[in-house]
């Protein structure tokens, strides 16, 4: 099953296939052997394994897990959150084959738990998986904290405890898992807000139940996450291209002192295929662009906001706000810019001050907001948590503890493509929802939004339908953004001593460098 579920939704489809004729016993075994699988895998020497067993059908799964490690001749000790005799259904099962396997069996006790973790190859999650409703309660929160602190090796079965599979939130603390194992379908919660580090590299595994199943029960997922077959919608160049075939890009930004934002959106727009590119800057910041970046056409903008006319007559495509500024000259060229998009239905993309200007103009309100800052039909907005919390009037923690409602919220007031930023970046039209799962933390950099917005820009120049253009250029950034720190694909710098790549340290100029060498691999044959 493609795409992530929400938790009653797994559920649903649990129930589904214990209906179709699926034991919910064997389902049980059939998680513990795969979480099993993964943990050879992953440390094939480990040999003592302490499990941590909840009250649920998750702790079913870790009591399992430890039976068969224990034929397997391994070593495995349960430390029992929920004593055996308030077990029912089965997890009761579980933990008496678990018993009967020779499996010791021990209650939580914190005088001898830090010793336990501490002779212990690998820890095995198995406390609360997807049913958390409200934070982990004081003695659980201590051993989570314990397991974290102590820094061994751990395998999460389903999700991390302490983690909603919904949102991705912590409640309170959860397990920071070096592998996830998540059964049936995925859990959004793993790849929304702290999901991503807390889970660990994540692992699938259906367990055998049909992938039909979500369509024949009505379960459907509540985001799809981008394919990098997403990239071959836009096919490679004919023999006989010329650079009036793939669009021209008109950027305006560059306000006052600020040059550098339009001239990185720029020259990803070239990097990404546009045919041409335009900036519209302050007079004092033209000169910085057109000599940092030689190929883009730069046309300094009248004091009083106003657009050459002859720029905007060729232009196929609109970017607004990179380096713009929030002053008056930026609200009127703004406001020029928007309107000679509505009126040529143009598409256009917003970021950066575009949107802080959209939300301040939003907070006054009344007719004249709707008739000045009237948006074209086919429009990408792209906050990053703090623009997205302006837009929205409320709070940047709010975003980030909500991102999908929020990214719901932001299509919804504004009906334009939303592309909310940040660590699984999400792209939300009206009734779908895609998130990335591509990407580096060493993206969290200066202009890196300003090369998405150049990129999307050009992938709409060049005939991709904006939607499809907005979830493209998401995820070639992300995925350009994983070549240059070394993660991922081809190596461009020398890996860590963990193999990992950089983590910080990336320029935002050097992602918008590797996108040719991106499009070229992925792009479809013409």
């Amino acid at each position: 099953m493609d795409g992530l579920y929400l938790a009653d939704d797994v559920r649903k489809l649990d129930a589904a296939a214990i209906a179709g004729g699926i034991p919910g016993y064997e389902l049980m075994r059939r998680a513990a052997a795969a979480a099993l699988r993964e943990l050879r895998a992953r440390w094939p020497v480990a040999r003592d394994l302490l499990v941590l067993c909840g009250g649920g059908n998750n702790g079913g799964d870790g009591y399992m897990l430890a039976a068969l490690a224990r034929r397997s001749g391994l070593a495995p000790t349960v430390i029992a959150a929920v004593a055996r005799e308030r077990l029912a259904g089965d997890a009761a099962r579980a933990a008496a084959e678990c018993a009967a396997a020779g499996v010791t069996l021990l209650a939580l006790d914190p005088r001898e738990l830090a010793g336990r973790i501490a002779r212990s190859d690998v820890i095995v999650d198995a406390l609360l998986g997807i049913g958390l409703v409200a934070d982990v309660r004081s003695e659980l929160a201590e051993l989570i904290d314990r397991v974290n602190d102590a820094r061994r090796p751990v395998l999460a079965l389903d999700v991390p405890s302490g983690l909603c599979a919904d949102t991705g939130r912590v409640r309170g603390t959860a397990v920071r898992a070096s592998s996830t194992v998540t059964f049936i379908a995925r859990k959004a919660g793993l790849w929304l807000g702290a999901g991503p580090t807390q889970s660990g590299e994540i692992v699938l595994d259906s367990l055998g139940v049909d992938a039909r199943l979500g369509e024949r029960c009505g379960v459907r997922p509540v985001l799809q996450l981008l394919a990098r077959e997403l990239l071959g919608e836009l096919p490679r160049r004919a023999a006989d291209a010329h650079k009036g075939l793939a669009g021209h890009l008109l950027i305006l930004g560059g306000g006052v002192g600020m040059p550098g934002a339009a001239r990185l959106a720029g020259e990803a727009a070239l990097r990404a295929g546009a045919g041409r590119g335009t900036v519209l800057a302050a007079a004092e910041s033209a000169v910085a662009i057109a000599a940092g970046c030689p190929e883009l056409m730069v046309r300094a903008i009248a004091a009083d906001g106003g657009l050459p006319a002859d720029s905007l007559a060729t232009a196929s495509v609109m970017a607004i706000g990179p380096g713009l500024g929030r002053d008056v000259w930026s609200r009127r060229a703004l406001a020029m810019a928007l309107a000679q998009a509505v009126a040529r239905d143009l598409p256009v993309v917003l970021d950066a001050d575009a949107l802080n200007l959209l939300a301040e103009e939003g907070s006054a309100g009344g007719e004249a907001m709707a008739s000045r800052w009237r948006l074209p039909a086919r429009c990408v907005l792209t906050p990053h948590p703090g623009e997205a919390a302006r837009l929205l009037g409320t709070t940047t923690a709010a975003v980030q503890a909500e991102r999908l409602q929020a990214a719901r919220d932001l299509q919804i007031r504004h009906g334009a493509i939303i592309v909310l930023k940040g660590a699984g970046t999400l792209v939300a039209e009206r009734g779908s929802i895609w998130l990335c799962p591509s990407g580096n933390p060493a993206m969290a950099a200066p202009g890196m939004g300003d090369v998405l917005t150049g990129i999307i820009g050009a992938l709409v120049g060049q005939g991709l339908g904006i939607s499809a253009a907005a979830r493209a250029g998401v995820l070639l950034h992300a995925l350009a953004g994983e070549l240059a720190a070394g993660r991922g694909l081809v190596a461009s710098s020398l890996p860590d001593s963990a193999g990992n790549g950089i983590d910080r340290g990336l320029l935002a100029s050097e992602v918008a460098r590797l996108v040719p060498q991106l499009l070229a691999r992925w792009s479809r044959p013409c």
